[in-house]
């Protein structure tokens, strides 16, 4: 670790899948759902014991039942108790009996145990976070910090394969005393070492919705491996061990590390199989959150989500206010709903919201058409038997009789015909059903390979995925050729080469069509995403339990796979957040946040405004500050510190009332009626609608050594912005001064204005997006 630095625990809330199938709701569930009763905090002090615990237990009990008419149906009733950090429970309630609990004055809220999914494009991506992408690789400064094997990563998802080599602890020193995290036990011979040294599985909110209560007594959710690959591909990113000649099929070939090579790492499974869609529901991720804090955490990485909503009734967002409330840094992924606008989820300020770009390598694989044009794909299949060309066929002209052209060119199951697509090239469009599934179609159609097209939103993102058969996507525009091609000549040929791993690509990194995008829905003040990070094409730790493609036929088992989503884009800024806590342990995860932040960057590697998936300019709504930079966030010159007063103080200018803001917070507050949620003091400034002008106040904190910085900002025309004091002169470590920013319309009609605020003391350059929508005279 950093001499003289205090040991850092980095949990990864990686929220894992299992490999079973979930059965529908039982019938005894018919007349009850799960609520999430929230009482607030918990302030037990350190000499908390085992019997304070059962203590909170009791009093739910009570509490539960003066409703329920005995503690003994409130027993029954309740599926959990949260009773360490997190005041409150989860049980089986009828819609009434909810509803007159959240009437109790000592209630916050009371909401249903809503589901959310993964963020991992399901149709099958990868990752690994290594040597080759230029962007984020780190200095030996920071080399230093990401070496220390006292760092403990942990992570909420589906669990961890624990025999990847990744998790292995050779040469590792005994577990760091102050780690008070345990490895769940389970019949699958899951064991825990000196690198994996925490495992717990959350499954009880997931059964209560399903009604699965005879399947948990079986035992077949009762583990925390991972049967899913998605668990291990995230905790890896962030806390991998070292493992030379890492590769997917032989491609991109290196040494796998995660963010902290040498930390522990932890897993806290809370994802299983897919029930209406949903994956990982409320009362357990608040479950793991209440443990994780316990065990002693100092970074939460959530690679999941659903739908934004009240911060109140939101599962995920109260677990991640604890933890920040408790010093711990909490970073989520932000959607893989993009590119429609307004789709981010996990907006919480208290929250760092992580969107996916790109990096530069590539697995390429070019098509040639006989017509002589060559358009670069993406795949990580294997060769054409041989070097020829192969006839052509579009899906929609392959289809069976009874399919329709629609389906067909989708090359879902059921539409192709085996007499027109054997021996030849099928070529389909994206879209609807998984990648690799429309590669099996045409497998099993005899195809001798398969083009990809993207759909028009899908735009340039071409993501290379383990096709059953000689395969390769195309971006939009090259597809539409490829179509065109099919249509304009009597006898269509074309040729698929052999993918290769191509590095230093060029223009990278742009941002994947994928990425869910602002505005934020709930507090539109506050820009989401707030960063981004690689999240296509990345390679990482896999589970050897499922195949690459998850399908129950495919016999492959590999220990590193691609994936793609904001999942991974995630733990890469988990695993940064954790060397910032390594190298700054007084930092708090407001100042972590704002580092990384301020010095992300804008610009791709050709000095070119970063672009979207269509290749046009992209926007902070689609990446926030910008590109994470590891080593300009190791010295950002200033922050924007937040303490958890400032969130209250957040919270009171958005509307709660004081008996909310007193019960959630665990303390008494008294709400700043002069505060708008303009002030609050976040690192970005955004103005929903301006009508005139408006003055916004922000205070910045000097982590760096003594020096004058100047104030400098850009924005397009329709705006006038000037700062007052425009010079800010620290002379100390610590210090910290406020500004005001005044923003006035000069061209009403403008629809939305970027611009940006930097601070430069001639070194550090500390920049601010502005955002400001629905300007009006």
């Amino acid at each position: 670790m950093w001499p003289g630095k205090s040991s850092v625990l980095l949990l990864s809330a990686l929220i894992l899948f299992s490999l079973f199938q979930a059965p529908s709701a039982a019938a005894a569930f018919e007349l009850k759902k799960s609520y999430i009763v929230y009482l607030g905090s918990h302030d037990h002090g350190e000499a908390v014991t085992d019997a304070d615990f059962d203590r909170v237990t009791e009093t739910h009990h009570d509490l539960l039942g003066s409703y329920l008419g005995s503690s003994e149906n409130a027993r029954e009733a309740i599926i959990y108790s949260y009773t360490r950090h997190i005041n409150g429970f989860a049980a089986m309630l009828r819609d009434e009996e909810a509803a007159e609990i959240a009437k109790h004055p000592k209630v916050v809220s009371v909401f249903l145990n809503k589901g959310r999914k993964l963020h991992t494009t399901r149709s099958w991506e990868f990752m690994l976070m290594e040597q080759q992408n230029g962007v984020i690789s780190t200095d030996s400064a920071f080399s230093k910090a990401r070496y220390g094997e006292d760092t403990i990563i942990g992570n909420l998802d589906t669990g961890v394969w624990p025999e990847s080599p990744s998790f292995r602890d050779e040469g590792m020193g005994p577990i760091p005393s102050r780690w008070k995290g345990s490895c769940q036990s389970d019949s699958t011979g899951f064991r825990c070492n000196r690198k994996l040294i925490g495992a717990r599985y959350f499954n009880r909110g997931y059964a209560a919705y399903a009604g699965l209560s005879s399947t948990l007594k079986n035992g077949t959710l009762n583990t925390v491996r991972d049967y899913e690959g998605h668990g291990s591909h995230t905790l890896s990113t962030i806390g991998g061990n070292f493992v030379p000649g890492a590769n997917v099929f032989g491609f991109g070939n290196g040494t796998a590390e995660g963010g902290s090579p040498k930390a522990r790492v932890a897993t806290y499974k809370v994802c299983w199989p897919p029930i209406d869609s949903n994956e990982c529901f409320d009362a357990d991720i608040m479950a793991a959150f209440d443990m994780a804090i316990h065990d002693g955490v100092d970074i939460l990485s959530l690679s999941l989500g659903g739908n934004a909503g009240d911060y109140f009734e939101d599962g995920l967002s109260i677990g991640a206010f604890h933890a920040v409330r408790k010093g711990i840094t909490v970073v989520c992924s932000a959607g893989n709903s993009g590119p429609s606008p307004g789709t981010v989820s996990n907006i919480a300020p208290w929250i760092l919201t992580v969107g996916a770009s790109t990096l530069d390598r590539e697995f390429n694989s070019f098509v040639e058409l006989k017509n002589g044009k060559r358009f670069k794909g993406a795949s990580l299949s294997h060769g054409m038997p041989e070097k020829k060309f192969y006839p052509l066929i579009s899906a929609s002209h392959a289809k069976l009789a009874n399919a329709s052209d629609a389906d067909a060119v989708l090359c879902k199951i059921g539409t192709v015909d085996p007499k027109k697509a054997k021996g030849k090239i099928l070529v389909c469009s994206r879209g609807v059903t998984a990648r690799v599934e429309k590669s099996l179609v045409a497998m099993e159609a005899g195809a001798a390979g398969m083009i990809l097209c993207n759909d028009m939103p899908s735009g340039n993102e071409i993501i290379a995925d383990p096709h059953f058969l000689p395969a390769s996507q195309l971006t939009y525009k090259d597809g539409q050729q490829v179509f065109a091609y099919l249509n304009s000549s009597k006898n269509p040929m074309g040729y698929i080469v052999p993918p290769e791993t191509k590095l230093q690509v060029k223009p990278a990194p742009y941002m994947a069509s994928f990425s869910s995008r602002g505005p934020n829905t709930i507090t539109p003040e506050i820009l989401k995403p707030d960063v981004t990070a690689p999240g296509v094409n990345i390679i990482a730790a896999y589970s050897e339990g499922v195949s690459p493609t998850e399908m129950p036929f495919d016999k492959r088992r590999v220990p590193f796979i691609v994936m793609s989503g904001t999942s991974m884009a995630c733990p890469h800024v988990a695993g940064i957040a954790g060397l910032l806590k390594t190298l700054h342990p007084e930092w708090s995860p407001s100042a972590i946040k704002s580092a990384i932040m301020t010095t992300a960057r804008t610009r791709d590697n050709n000095g070119e405004p970063m672009l979207d998936g269509d290749f046009k300019s992209a926007t902070p709504y689609a990446y926030g500050f910008g590109h994470v930079r590891p080593n300009r966030a190791m010295d950002p010159g200033l922050v924007y510190d937040a303490t958890t007063d400032d969130y209250v103080n957040f919270l009171c200018a958005i509307g709660y009332n004081q008996s909310e803001i007193m019960t959630f917070s665990g303390a008494p507050h008294h709400c700043n009626d002069g505060m708008g949620v303009l002030d609050f003091n976040y690192p970005s400034i955004t103005v929903p609608q301006l009508y005139g002008s408006v003055t916004i106040t922000r205070r910045v904190r000097n982590v760096g050594s003594p020096g004058t910085y100047i104030a400098s900002f850009h924005t397009r025309s329709g705006l006038s912005v000037s700062v007052k004091p425009n010079v800010l002169k620290f002379e100390s470590v610590g210090e910290e001064k406020s500004f005001k920013v005044n923003i006035q319309v000069t061209k009403p009609g403008r629809s939305t204005v970027f611009g940006t605020l930097t601070w430069s003391d001639g070194k550090h350059f500390v920049r601010s997006p502005i955002i400001v929508g629905g300007i009006k005279g």
